[in-house]
């Protein structure tokens, strides 16, 4: 009876602590799990208001405003990074008499995985995923019977493989994707009728009856190279440059699309900060479209070019 009461009292002690043991390792993996993840996040907003009362030299009362946020993500383990990015922003304007104009409208989402082979090389085996579309309606004002864009349409999403250079200290980043997958999204019947960004427009007969409805999707395959420079160049002044070049290998092989975003980030204090921005994009399959007489007229393409200047808000966690 001894003997079997050492036994079961041996047995008790030995699931004892083999639970202890293994409620150790579930807590250092949960840790080590929490540690492997890193994240940030800013919104911000940017005022900008404008009075007039018995103002001799004339103008118009106007206030503008940007609402925006970044949202990053990072997971590292050993060699692998996986770095997630979402950035949002919208801005309005308004101004006496007038309606209410969009000033800014975007979403992004970049995502990068890679892997190295060793613990010294910068380079990475990398896959980037990329998708880009914007939140209302835009227009060519003063024209707003019709849309010039809508939410989806366009909408761009870039996927590929290729090689990634990190330096860390420098704040660099080069992407180059011998095969990336380039989607637009034109998910509008009446925008894909015509043809915008580049999708097959509707055929219609003589008399002007469709033939067949304008394609709502258009697909490439081309090269894909990328930077970003994202660093401190004075104190309080942070520098974000983000260039991106493709060209597609079926349709006009050099070609190139251009995508290149400038922006200085400076820091007032803690919650202040004022930013100066500037975002250029020139692809030749955008038509440019003017407004003559009250007719929207389409032209060939051309430079596209945003200029922002704000002061306001953020705040980081």
């Amino acid at each position: 009876m001894n003997c079997l009461k050492s036994l079961c009292l041996g047995i008790l002690c030995l699931f004892t602590y083999q639970y202890t043991f293994a409620q150790d390792i579930i807590r250092t993996e949960e840790t080590d799990t929490i540690k492997r993840w890193t994240g940030k996040n800013i919104v911000g907003l940017d005022l900008t208001q404008v009075s007039f009362v018995n103002w001799n030299a004339g103008g118009e009362n106007s206030i503008s405003g940007i609402v925006k946020g970044a949202f990053m993500r990072k997971y590292t383990k050993d060699r692998f990074v996986w770095h997630n990015e979402l950035i949002a922003r919208y801005g309005l304007n308004k101004q006496d008499g007038r309606e209410s104009r969009k000033t800014d409208d975007a979403v992004q989402l970049n995502s990068t995985a890679g892997f190295k082979t060793d613990t010294i090389s910068n380079w990475y085996y990398s896959a980037k995923f990329n998708f880009n579309t914007q939140f209302t309606n835009g227009y060519a004002y003063p024209n707003t019977d019709l849309a010039i864009s809508k939410p989806f349409a366009p909408a761009y999403i870039f996927l590929g493989v290729g090689a990634e250079y990190i330096n860390k200290d420098e704040g660099f980043k080069a992407y180059f994707s011998p095969l990336t997958l380039k989607n637009t999204l034109v998910l509008d019947t009446r925008l894909a009728n015509q043809g915008a960004f580049g999708v097959d427009p509707a055929i219609y007969d003589i008399n002007g009856e469709l033939i067949r409805s304008g394609k709502k999707t258009r697909t490439e395959v081309g090269l894909l190279v990328t930077n970003q420079i994202k660093k401190e160049i004075f104190e309080n002044i942070m520098l974000d440059h983000r260039l991106s070049l493709y060209s597609d290998y079926i349709n006009h092989f050099g070609n190139i699309d251009v995508d290149w975003q400038l922006q200085l980030d400076m820091t007032v204090n803690k919650y202040v900060r004022a930013s100066v921005a500037t975002h250029m994009i020139y692809d030749d399959d955008i038509k440019s479209k003017e407004d003559v007489d009250g007719v929207q007229v389409t032209r060939g393409p051309k430079l596209q070019l945003k200029q922002i200047l704000g002061v306001g808000l953020s705040y980081a966690f």
